[in-house]
């Protein structure tokens, strides 16, 4: 959440403070913050499931916890997408 709110921040600095080329980069870092905004908003949804509980082979009550892989993934894929959007519109702004 203070991820987002980061972005949040900074793509605002980027939209009020420069001219309006790099209104492009300040969008960017909206739309990853609202990526980060919800990715965060399904992990606190995902995170009452992680820990449960399973009855063996034996019948013994076991404590289970399922680790929060998939969304790492999910936020490793839409960081590298934004900054390969990132690369690509500083080399667009060079030219």
């Amino acid at each position: 959440m203070r991820t987002a709110i980061g972005q949040f921040s900074f793509a605002l600095i980027v939209l009020k403070i420069f001219t309006s080329e790099f209104y492009s980069i300040g969008a960017l870092f909206a739309v990853y913050g609202a990526g980060v905004l919800f990715t965060s908003l399904f992990r606190r949804q995902q995170g009452n499931k992680q820990f449960f509980s399973e009855v063996g082979e034996d019948g013994l009550h076991r404590k289970k916890f399922r680790t929060s892989g998939n969304v790492v993934s999910v936020l490793t894929a839409l960081s590298i997408a934004a900054y390969v959007c990132l690369l690509v519109l500083t080399v667009h702004l060079k030219s």
